[in-house]
């Protein structure tokens, strides 16, 4: 099969990158210059808060003055992670555009995470879902451990498939598929998404893998082949491995980017400008940046 002519990037690093950073708490400015260099940079889905306690997620408690704060612009969208209807409320309150459900395709993992199984999660995303819908506001779903858990090892193809299949039937207009812990391969990634694709449109699925053990790269290549059209990926791979001590979690945006540009693929980011976006978030975080694209190419002066 050939690939894609055009891909979208889905950033996550302002929620999914931020989310579990260690140390003090990233002031609300530093958020919002993040966002919108992001956007500057040509991406259009950017994941910019999620609206969840701060006593489990300490870094988003300022997820409503993130989202008021930044500068909206048009063509870009700005998402909310929205894990019950509380949640909803609050990103609703703040203009998120669209929202996120997320659940797994492993029940060790559910039950681990969110003390419940599958089927008990996706019901109760079911009013979430219908409010965001009657707010006009689209719904967007995430599966993870797509290809491995932590708890229970192997999780079947057909595991995944069928939680895609019900968010879809549930009413998310897309499902991102998470490797949550980096474990998939080649193979893996492609017989992965075999299954899915017997119940849900590949224009409706989106690849969401983690780089813990470098395989991210590989991976997307797999299912670009296989006419995967988003990719989520975090600005300097940020975002730990929760699993896996020391170990990447995101795949790096920068490093996603330079593979499609290789392919001819088109996607309307600058990635200079997205490599010096990197160095200047991790300066602020104090932390190495995760791209080797950025490492190799390096920032340009005036981040």
């Amino acid at each position: 099969m050939s690939f894609p002519s055009t891909v979208r990037l889905f950033e996550m690093s302002a929620r999914d990158g931020l989310q579990n950073e260690p140390g003090d708490f990233i002031a609300t400015p530093i958020k919002i210059e993040l966002i919108e260099r992001l956007a500057d940079a040509g991406l259009t889905h950017i994941e910019a808060a999620s609206f969840v306690s701060p006593k489990w997620v300490p870094q988003m408690a300022d997820a409503h003055d993130v989202l008021s704060g930044i500068q909206r612009r048009p063509g870009v969208t700005f998402a909310a992670l929205t894990p019950n209807l509380k949640g909803l409320e609050g990103a609703i309150a703040a203009k998120a555009d669209e929202v996120a459900v997320f659940s797994a395709a492993s029940e060790a993992f559910t039950q681990k995470n969110i003390n419940c199984s599958i089927a008990e999660s996706l019901e109760r995303f079911i009013p979430v879902i219908e409010t965001a819908r009657q707010n006009g506001i689209r719904v967007r779903g995430y599966v993870s451990t797509v290809m491995g858990c932590p708890y229970q090892g192997e999780v079947s193809p057909s595991a995944v498939a069928k939680v895609a299949q019900q968010l879809i039937e549930m009413g998310c207009y897309e499902v991102s598929l998470g490797d949550t812990i980096g474990v998939g391969t080649p193979l893996k990634a492609k017989r992965m998404l075999e299954a899915v694709t017997q119940h849900v449109p590949i224009d409706k699925l989106a690849a969401h893998f983690h780089d813990t053990y470098g395989q991210a790269v590989a991976n997307l290549y797999a299912v670009l082949e296989e006419g995967i059209q988003v990719i989520d990926a975090s600005v300097a791979g940020l975002g730990g491995c929760p699993y896996a001590k020391g170990a990447s979690g995101n795949v790096a945006t920068e490093d996603v980017l330079y593979l499609l540009e290789g392919l001819g693929i088109e996607t309307g980011i600058d990635l200079q400008k997205l490599i010096n976006t990197g160095f200047w978030i991790t300066q602020q975080l104090k932390r190495n940046n995760g791209s080797k694209v950025a490492l190799a190419k390096g920032a340009c002066h005036g981040l």
